[in-house]
């Protein structure tokens, strides 16, 4: 592992983990030596964090040194936790992982009384059920999205006939109950939403579509917006 890599896992780690930390539990998390977090503690400090540290008890970050302090008024405060909570319960481990660094992230930005705000938030978010069925290849296709890399899917379509597709693949979108995926689909040359749950195999390809899947994206959104100004044009008529 590099040694900024390293660095940055040693932060996220005294961020995240109750204080006090002791060098036994971030040699473990991290995957280190002792003596490896002795020596990057003190990179951390040098660097301008300010670790606070007690022999037999462990280390407490108290002053991240990198991040910027944020000014968040007490609804910002809830709206985050609330917003990562439901990320939490999507079905989704990528992004739940994610969402607790965020919060941990943005915690360790805050001033003590505002870190309170956040710890002891009153917006909650309780489901029995996650909200998504998990889906295996969802990894597969966020890294598609964001290397604008085309797809080949094995597809289920409504009617229930299997279909292989290459497709330009440019958003998930998280409906009420159901997740699809926004595409180009190269065998109708047009937009197409793609459930998620019928997508049977995906296949990576090196053919890429760089750099054109923002202008696609503003070209969908404005398609939608022309064919909402015809369906209003026609109830009005």
């Amino acid at each position: 592992m590099a040694r900024s890599d390293r660095l940055f896992r040693l932060l996220h780690l005294l961020r995240s983990l109750p204080p006090p930390v002791t060098a036994q539990q971030l040699a473990s998390s991290a995957e280190v030596s002792l003596r490896s977090v002795y020596r990057d503690i003190e990179v951390l400090r040098a660097g301008g964090a300010e670790i606070d540290s007690e022999r037999g008890y462990g280390y407490t970050l108290i002053n991240d040194g990198i991040l910027r302090p944020q000014g968040f008024t007490r609804m910002e405060i809830e709206a985050i936790a609330l917003g990562m909570a439901e990320v939490r319960h999507m079905g989704d481990p990528a992004l739940a992982e994610a969402a607790e660094s965020v919060l941990a992230k943005v915690a360790a930005t805050l001033p003590s009384k505002t870190q309170e705000h956040m710890v002891h938030a009153i917006s909650h978010v309780r489901r029995f059920d996650q909200r998504y069925a998990p889906l295996p290849d969802i990894d597969t296709i966020r890294e598609a999205c964001w290397e604008e890399r085309a797809l080949l899917i094995d597809y289920t379509d409504r009617d229930g006939k299997a279909t292989q597709r290459t497709i330009w693949p440019l958003a998930v979108v998280y409906l009420e109950q159901t997740l699809v995926l926004l595409a180009r689909c190269c065998l109708r040359d047009g937009f197409r939403m793609f459930v998620m749950g019928r997508i049977r195999k995906v296949e990576p390809t090196t053919i890429t579509f760089r750099p054109r899947r923002a202008g696609l994206l503003r070209r969908y959104l404005r398609e939608l917006r022309e064919r909402g100004n015809e369906t209003r044009t026609e109830r009005t008529a």
